[in-house]
């Protein structure tokens, strides 16, 4: 009898350590179907039905046990397995020169309601991130869902472990304003359970991308983007964001691109951040910025509307060229197995796709061995996704333990 018991507790232990792993099969799309979890994670199929039966009654995944069979299959197909569209949401948030938005994510990086935002972002970080949580908490007495977390995305480097934006350039807030502890003060103080996450916005769209989009399957998968103002890049290895030693690893902004070029505000000249963001397209373009919508989103229409028209297809070519010469030396050093481009970039690689691969193919030592794939990004809020992948890990890592917490 003993002999059975230690055998059930040890069925026990292994099943619920493999419900992280198995949420996050589930969650990234990986597990459609107990078959495939079974085998991902190398267990039983008891086991597999045992860790879905655990996951479904915590309210995170639905298995549908009985699936229609495909056309022209042959026995029973196995239970469907898919994240659980009523269950319990993340808080996520993004601030950008041009505005901020709350919204509610699911599990599979569902995005459950947004709030309609802002367009003007104060001097005070602590002003703007309250605005936000007060957002976040309209929504979630909207809706009525229960939330576990919290994460935030903001356009600068943050450094670790403090959680400080060290050069929140586009903004006018002050360097090393300490925006986690800030935002996790105010989660906390709208009764928000669960913890709080900061990171900057383009590591946390690769990283949406990597799990939900684009950059699906890749080992060393490179994104690089511009929103409403500069660029920013960032690297995922084998699954993970790679930050560097402080959180300050891919500041692509600031690769010099033309030496001659435009003053960069970090004091140089020619850098990305200022040769291939939506204000170099419009002044190439000798477009004036209007004072109507965002700088992003009047450079969007331009290249769509307009892209025929002389000066546009020059600033195209010549933003493309500058951008390939970038990526070019990004792929020299990282060889990166696939790149993604977001934001306007985005919009660039859609116009002129063989024109960018040229200049990347001809600058870099890899891209003539056999070229780099250059795809876009897929999801259209990415950043604020990556945000709640931030709140969402430690419900991966350990569904009971953080699901008790919040």
């Amino acid at each position: 009898m003993n002999g059975k018991v230690t055998t059930a507790r040890t069925r026990l232990e292994r099943g619920r350590s493999a419900l992280g792993p198995a949420l996050e099969l589930v969650h990234t799309g990986r597990a459609p179907t107990r078959a495939v979890l079974t085998a991902e994670l190398g267990v039983t199929r008891a086991t597999a039905g045992a860790v879905a039966a655990e996951l479904e009654a915590l309210g995170l995944i639905r298995v549908d046990s009985r699936p229609a069979a495909a056309a022209g299959s042959q026995g029973r197909p196995s239970h469907r397995l898919s994240v659980d569209a009523s269950g319990p949401v993340v808080l996520a948030a993004q601030v950008h020169a041009d505005g901020f938005r709350a919204a509610l994510v699911g599990l599979g990086g569902r995005i459950v309601a947004t709030s309609p935002g802002c367009v003007i972002v104060d001097a005070d970080p602590a002003q703007v991130l309250g605005e936000v949580v007060d957002e976040g908490t309209t929504l979630l007495r909207d809706t009525g869902l229960r939330c576990v977390g919290a994460g935030l995305a903001v356009p600068s480097a943050v450094a670790e472990p403090d959680g400080t934006a060290l050069n929140p350039l586009h903004l006018a807030w002050p360097a090393g304003a300490p925006v986690r502890d800030i935002f996790a003060d105010r989660v906390r103080a709208a009764g928000i359970a669960g913890p709080a996450f900061t990171g900057n916005d383009v590591n946390l769209a690769a990283l949406a991308e990597h799990r939900h989009g684009a950059g699906r399957g890749a080992a060393h998968l490179l994104c690089v983007a511009t929103g409403h103002r500069g660029v920013g890049g960032a690297l995922v290895l084998d699954g993970r964001l790679h930050t560097g030693s402080s959180g300050l690893a891919l500041e692509v902004g600031h690769l010099t691109v033309n030496p001659e070029g435009r003053p960069c505000y970090c004091g140089s000249r020619g850098c990305l951040d200022v040769e291939t963001d939506p204000l170099a397209f419009l002044t190439a373009a000798g477009r004036a910025p209007g004072p109507e919508g965002s700088l992003l989103q009047q450079a969007r229409d331009l290249l769509r509307t307009e892209s025929t028209d002389t000066a546009v297809r020059a600033a195209t070519e010549e933003v493309v060229d500058r951008l390939g010469l970038g990526l070019a030396g990004l792929v020299n050093i990282l060889n990166p197995d696939r790149i993604i481009l977001g934001g306007l970039h985005r919009e660039l690689l859609d116009a002129a796709p063989e024109r960018l691969r040229a200049v990347v193919t001809d600058r870099s030592l890899w891209g003539r061995s056999g070229g780099v794939p250059i795809l876009p990004c897929t999801l259209d809020h990415n950043s604020l996704v990556g945000a709640a992948e931030l709140a969402w890990q430690p419900v991966l890592d350990d569904p009971l333990a953080a699901l008790a917490q919040a």
